[in-house]
């Protein structure tokens, strides 16, 4: 599958997908015999992966980190369970975050759902004393 198809497919730029290869955020994608990037499932796996990891916050840094020990091995198990494991904290603490946020949205809403509700009875109670 060409670039432009695999932008398509993933909903990513071409730009931003040569950028994630040139920064190591995807390890370097097959090349076809005139040069051409020739992606793979295996590239494509990347491809998605490497865009979940950046959709949850992760920092190239650390995703570049996570590629370059994979490359390296099983030797480097236990330092790539332990970026997820970092990363996965980090979502949690945004879902608890939002999931306050939430619970505090939703209590307001219910606070003006009352005010509401007790306006509607003082107009109805005007109406009928008219």
């Amino acid at each position: 599958m060409n670039i432009k198809e695999v932008a398509k497919k993933y909903e990513l730029s071409e730009a931003t997908i040569r950028y994630y290869e040139k920064v190591g955020l995807i390890p370097p994608v097959h090349r076809n015999s005139v040069g051409y990037r020739d992606f793979t499932q295996e590239d494509e796996n990347w491809i998605n992966f490497s865009k979940c990891m950046r959709m949850s916050g992760m920092s190239v840094d650390s995703l570049a980190e996570y590629i370059s020990l994979f490359g390296q091995g099983d030797s480097t198990v236990a330092r790539r369970k332990e970026i997820l494991e970092e990363q996965q904290a980090l979502i949690k603490s945004k879902l608890d975050d939002m999931q306050n946020t939430y619970d505090r949205i939703s209590m307001k809403i219910d606070t003006y759902d009352e005010h509401l509700a007790k306006f509607e009875k003082e107009l109805e109670n005007q109406k009928e004393n008219v």
